[in-house]
């Protein structure tokens, strides 16, 4: 009876897991209404080195994108690693097929090599794109 009762709770067991498996595999082939989305933004450039520049004089980096999809995309945020590097981009929303463009101003103050970051978050993206900008201040 002992043996009975350990057989049956096994079998019980191991149909649970089978059963639990079941699910999540007809979940992952089964649906039709998933896509994987791409990014709708097409980067000009993610990194951009200015080469040499001379010290005190700020430095403005463009980085320019396009929107490929189909809605309009906005920019919600931009922000420098640090209080060296000031920001601007475009505030309206930005079209199927247009460009806009991110502005990063670097105030060369300290000489020697630098590598700054910028970044952006937009309506597009679940997670923000680091954009680089590297140089040597001479």
């Amino acid at each position: 009876m002992k043996i009975i009762k350990i057989s049956m709770l096994a079998l019980a067991l191991g149909l649970m897991s089978f059963s639990a498996i079941a699910p999540v595999q007809s979940l992952v082939y089964t649906n039709e209404n998933s896509t994987i989305a791409a990014s709708t933004i097409l980067w000009k450039a993610e990194t951009v080195d200015v080469g040499e520049i001379p010290q005190g004089t700020p430095k403005a980096i463009v980085y320019e994108f396009k929107n490929t999809g189909k809605t309009a995309v906005v920019i919600t945020n931009v922000k420098g690693s640090c209080g060296c590097t000031a920001t601007d981009y475009t505030k309206e929303p930005i079209l199927p097929g247009k460009s806009a463009k991110v502005t990063a101003t670097y105030n060369a103050a300290n000489k020697g090599a630098f590598t700054k970051t910028v970044t952006v978050t937009t309506s597009a993206e679940e997670t923000p794109k680091i954009l680089t900008l590297k140089g040597t201040v001479i």
